[in-house]
């Protein structure tokens, strides 16, 4: 349950509710608006039935909350989530663009990358060190060598750096490196993974399950945040369904779901859920155009020659176009690039 605080609740006030809950044993999670403070309740709330806090001075209201969900839940903080990776924030007034390779192959390509893709526009400079491919003979990335690249770009070209990780060994390794873990899409209800990324701290970004609905993605997502990590954005990557014109259905629709649900930003990856570079540009605008926080979008010096993805990858300069044609649908939304 949720206890909103009056308009100016005093201080006092809102210590007493949270003494009163955590005397009980149960968690008490403050967010403070611009308005009003909302204290969110997490545990065994029957331990709360003799205390009749709705009558304590400066209580509003007392708001049950149905879904499994508390920490990611909007109802507990109604206010909108920025979350800050290097110097950059997601959830705010720009459009945040994540771009690079789907693997790092070497670090002559990354850095090439890194520079292209800054010129072009783009906030974050992705790349997979650590690859979870479907087949056990296929390309599985340059592990601690490729996140060592990684940060040799961020140096370089001052972007943050995303990679993602795929076990505690991955974890340890890329928090020397990164500014942001990414867990994939096979990786979402893997739980003990979520839980040791959530205590790094680092920011996380959570792409959703191939199968997930959107209540599952939320409750992976809490499995970070309990961990003391408010520090998480969404990723809407494709579903699997009956189609089989591209690799994935993406699912637009969970932009506007995940807003009205949750205070977590969300960004859109257009390039992994088709599979189809043509189809790239439209559905990034179409996921500006929901209102999407930002966009991933695989890039790649020479894309017939990657050893990952390569079928989906822009070249720089079909990077560079569509950054300039997103401009001023971007400004339309009233954000910026």
């Amino acid at each position: 349950m949720i206890i909103v605080m009056k308009p100016q609740a005093k201080q006092e006030s809102i210590q007493r509710i949270k003494n009163i809950i955590e005397s009980k044993g149960l968690d008490a999670h403050i967010s403070a608006g611009k308005e009003v403070t909302i204290i969110g309740v997490v545990g065994d709330k029957t331990k709360l039935q003799d205390q009749n806090l709705e009558i304590f001075e400066d209580v509003e209201k007392i708001v049950a909350v149905t879904e499994s969900y508390k920490l990611a839940n909007k109802k507990f903080h109604p206010d909108p989530s920025i979350v800050k990776v290097g110097n950059v924030e997601i959830g705010g007034k720009t459009v945040v663009i994540m771009s690079g390779p789907c693997a790092i192959e070497s670090k002559e390509q990354l850095l090439i990358t890194a520079h292209a893709i800054k010129k072009a526009g783009a906030h974050i400079l992705r790349g997979g060190a650590y690859k979870p491919r479907t087949s056990p003979y296929a390309f599985q990335g340059l592990e601690e060598e490729g996140l060592k690249f990684m940060k040799e770009a961020r140096e370089e070209t001052g972007l943050p750096v995303i990679c993602e990780v795929t076990s505690l060994n991955a974890i340890e390794a890329a928090v020397k490196y990164v500014d942001m873990l990414q867990i994939g899409a096979r990786n979402m209800q893997n739980f003990y993974l979520l839980k040791e990324a959530g205590k790094t701290g680092l920011p996380v970004l959570l792409k959703r399950g191939l199968s997930a609905t959107i209540d599952e993605w939320l409750n992976a997502s809490e499995y970070i945040i309990s961990e003391g990590n408010p520090n998480v954005v969404l990723c809407e990557r494709g579903i699997r369904t009956f189609e089989t014109a591209t690799r994935n259905t993406l699912d637009l629709s969970a932009v506007p779901v995940i807003k009205e649900k949750s205070h977590l930003p969300i960004i859109v990856d257009p390039s992994h859920a088709t599979g189809v570079r043509a189809y790239v540009k439209p559905l990034s605008m179409g996921a500006i155009a929901t209102g999407a926080d930002g966009l991933m979008i695989e890039t790649h010096p020479n894309p017939s020659c990657a050893l990952s993805d390569g079928p989906q990858s822009l070249t720089f300069e079909q990077f560079e176009k569509l950054t300039q044609e997103l401009r001023p649908l971007i400004e339309i939304m009233g954000k910026s690039l």
